[in-house]
């Protein structure tokens, strides 16, 4: 079988940017160095190893070659964008006092939450060295905003955990702030380096936008109807007292036993035996889950819609397939 038509669409974009991948990859290593911390690149490479998909930064590659740049910057803006992913998965492990990542001990557990705090506040400052390399004021503003919206997004995640009355605005806001606003400077960094039309910024930062929603929407949706073949296991957000879009949507349908129900699982974090099941019929029984899923189809067709403003290019069909990637696990 052809390896271009059964391989996952971000093994494909992965195969068609190889070679800058390459040097993403050199740089990040060359930059994650301290001469005088060596538990700076430990924990770091700790990470960064870990077998991530690096799809952020194959992001920028992609905006940018689409594009037609053919300097040397999106290199820079991709490991960029990998170091302040990497530096906000260090603190988030910590926030949520989390003891797994990508199958493998967190860095906060092998080591302590002290030094993944300094070396995730150390991967931020070589982010910000490297945007400075590109000579872009307009890139540095891109790349600052999200780094501060990820920060506020995360805040406003703490102050809405356990809180029924969380509303859907306030959960998009969340999502847009921890998960969106790194893939729309992603790709819209990468149309600004290539020198492109304002109309294709736009469309390219859209994209990010909307596919980054989707991804959070599918991974929230999967929490309460996961399986091993999904890769997600179930109840974690659950147990958490996180307000997902299916909670929210339940909440609004709820009876007052149900909501009885929400506040003392959720808002009250006292979860028993078979709350996990009940919580689950719950969601079937309003229709959330499914409510939920149709919205996460909608923001990855809202991604492709975006797409249709760039140029016909071999990265385009890429990008609008890994927008129908990223909801296949729930259609």
């Amino acid at each position: 079988m052809d390896l271009a038509t059964t391989a996952k669409p971000h093994d494909r974009l992965a195969e068609a940017l190889k070679g800058d991948m390459e040097a993403v990859n050199a740089m990040i290593r060359a930059r994650m160095a301290s001469e005088h911390a060596p538990r700076i690149p430990e924990v770091t490479a700790h990470l960064v190893e870990a077998g991530g998909k690096r799809l952020r930064p194959m992001l920028t590659l992609a905006a940018a070659r689409m594009c037609g740049y053919d300097g040397p910057y999106h290199v820079h803006l991709a490991a960029t964008v990998e170091f302040i992913h990497t530096a906000t998965l260090l603190h988030d492990d910590v926030v949520d006092d989390s003891k797994q990542r990508r199958g493998r001990p967190t860095a906060n557990l092998l080591w302590d939450n002290t030094s993944s705090v300094l070396v995730g506040d150390y991967l931020f400052a070589r982010s910000f060295q490297l945007m400075v390399e590109t000579g872009s004021l307009r890139v540095l503003d891109i790349l600052a905003n999200a780094s501060a919206t990820i920060a506020e997004g995360e805040v406003l995640q703490l102050t809405a955990a356990r809180n029924i009355a969380t509303t859907e605005d306030t959960y998009l806001r969340v999502v847009r702030g921890k998960t969106a606003a790194l893939f729309a400077a992603a790709t819209e960094a990468g149309g600004v380096i290539a020198g492109a039309s304002e109309a294709r910024v736009t469309a390219l930062r859209a994209y990010g936008d909307a596919l980054g929603i989707s991804f959070q929407i599918v991974d929230d949706l999967l929490d309460y109807r996961g399986t091993s073949a999904t890769g997600k296991s179930v109840g974690d957000d659950f147990r958490e007292g996180k307000l997902t879009l299916p909670v929210i949507r339940a909440l609004a349908k709820a009876d007052t036993e149900e909501r009885e129900f929400w506040a003392r699982c959720i808002g009250r974090g006292r979860v028993e035996a078979g709350d996990l099941d009940r919580a689950q019929d719950i969601l079937d029984r309003h229709g959330a889950l499914e409510s939920t899923r149709r919205t996460a189809l909608d923001w990855a067709e809202r991604a492709k819609l975006a797409l249709r403003a760039l140029p016909d290019h071999e990265l385009r069909e890429m990008l609008e397939d890994l927008a129908d990637y990223v909801v296949e696990r729930i259609s």
